[in-house]
């Protein structure tokens, strides 16, 4: 069947063609190191994982390609502040190539955590400076930036197509920026390189033709990608906050020094939201994968709630949400394990998932097909569970891998709290079943709704 998936570029669903048949170049933009990864900003990994995942089920070879950004990328999308990784040391008192390593190793801990397949490359801007060097002295040569007292930066004006990704209007952007755009020509022009201040020595500056200094944020993508994965590749990806500033950067440096827009399909992964409000590291507190086990939480229940909602929409996190999520993982988790093995896949039924998966990664589509699998009378438990398994291939889920928990002997103690949570949710009271359901996992243990009820389980 045709895999077809939305091109923030065209705004168009579109047929997927790769450049070189069965293979496919995938450039994903990582972390910045200067923190820990929340929760919302994992839900685009989990995107870009089924996103690979779907194209290894259409029998592509997918080189999959994520930048580890430990240098240039400013606290202002506009060019302003500090370096993060700056920002970062000085919080905690390391310097900036240890924070580095540890917020690095910190989020390939979180990438396990969820099941998301580690990349191909995962390649650091700093260790590619050469790179960033060279794509800026070929936009310098085609007289594409200028040299203002702070750093050398990408003239906007020069590239006709600037900002079509993202819709901008420009020429509106230039007319309400004309008071404070500093020494830049345009407001849209944005930094290649960054000059280090004359009375400071950074952690973290190399030298370069216009003087000491480190790369802009975008120049590192793009010289990356083109490294890995040449100067056109197929998919490039990232979350819709990209689109307006880091994205269309990139393709206008593309456009300088390749004559291409980069990558034929560019997807953004949207939102996890907090009370209508997107979740970021700047409100100082954030969820991450550790807050969801201290909470006794499996992390996998976080990806299956991620999957529940469109990669294009934004999702409403909550307690209850996840709760929910937990509860019906646990229950597809049970039935799995329920079934017997060496069965037949059902033609009908993968016929059915390829349709969904292919139509821009429809998992929620898939979620719905998976219950009609357990529900059906008809098919066996043995070519149920083949069948399913093709399914979490894509999902993810770890289905062969889990693990039923031992049967245990539950306290009174527990059961009591496990009730008060259960009244407090039928009487609406939230705080109420939050503050039970907090004393449970404190102790140890989980409530699992179910149709009769609840379950306790022992984590």
């Amino acid at each position: 069947m045709i895999l077809k998936l939305f091109d923030t570029y065209t705004r168009e669903t579109r047929e997927f063609v790769p450049i070189n048949a069965g293979e496919v170049g995938l450039y994903c933009c990582g972390p910045t190191v200067y923190n820990y990864a929340h929760i919302g900003n994992l839900r685009t990994y989990i995107f870009e994982d089924v996103l690979r995942r779907v194209l290894e089920f259409n029998g592509y070879k997918v080189n999959h390609v994520v930048n580890i950004t430990d240098v240039g990328h400013l606290v202002s999308d506009g060019d302003d502040g500090e370096d993060k990784m700056a920002a970062g040391a000085a919080r905690t008192g390391k310097t900036a190539w240890e924070i580095a390593e540890i917020y690095t190793d910190a989020f390939l801990e979180d990438l396990e955590l969820l099941n998301i397949k580690t990349p191909s490359i995962l390649c650091k801007a700093t260790d590619h400076i050469a790179e960033q060097i060279e794509a800026i002295r070929q936009i310098d040569a085609k007289g594409m930036c200028y040299v203002c007292s702070d750093g050398v930066y990408f003239d906007t004006s020069q590239d006709p197509a600037y900002g079509y990704l993202a819709r901008l209007d420009v020429e509106g952007l230039q007319q309400g920026a004309r008071v404070d755009k500093g020494e830049k020509r345009n407001a849209t022009d944005f930094a290649l390189w960054k000059f280090s201040p004359a009375d400071e020595k950074r952690q973290m500056e190399w030298d370069s033709p216009w003087g000491k200094g480190f790369p802009g944020w975008h120049i590192e993508c793009s010289a990356m990608a083109a490294k890995y994965l040449g100067p056109l590749f197929d998919i490039h990806c990232g979350g819709k906050d990209h689109i307006p500033v880091h994205h269309s950067n990139e393709i206008a440096q593309a456009h300088a020094c390749y004559g291409t827009n980069l990558s034929n399909y560019w997807m953004h992964g949207y939102f996890l939201q907090t009370d209508k409000q997107k979740m970021s590291k700047s409100a100082g507190e954030f969820l991450r994968t550790a807050t969801l086990i201290e909470k006794n939480y499996d992390p996998i229940a976080y990806r299956f709630l991620c999957l529940l909602a469109h990669y294009r929409s934004d999702i409403a996190f909550s307690w209850e949400g996840l709760d929910s999520a937990s509860t019906a993982l646990n229950r597809l988790r049970e039935a799995f394990h329920s079934w017997d093995s060496d069965g037949k896949i059902s033609e009908a039924y993968i016929a059915k998932f390829t349709s969904y998966v292919n139509d821009d990664l429809n998992t929620s589509r898939v979620i719905a097909l998976v219950w009609e699998i357990v529900k059906d009378a008809s098919l066996s438990s043995a070519d149920k569970r083949a069948t399913v398994e093709v399914f979490d291939s894509v999902l993810g889920l770890g289905l062969s891998q889990w693990q039923p928990p031992a049967d245990v002997e539950i306290p009174d103690e527990i059961v009591a709290f496990a009730q008060k949570r259960q009244d407090a949710r039928q009487s609406k009271d939230w705080a109420a079943a939050d503050e039970a359901r907090d004393a449970l996992a404190e102790r140890g243990y989980q409530v699992v709704d179910t149709s009769d009820g609840f379950e306790i389980k022992k984590l």
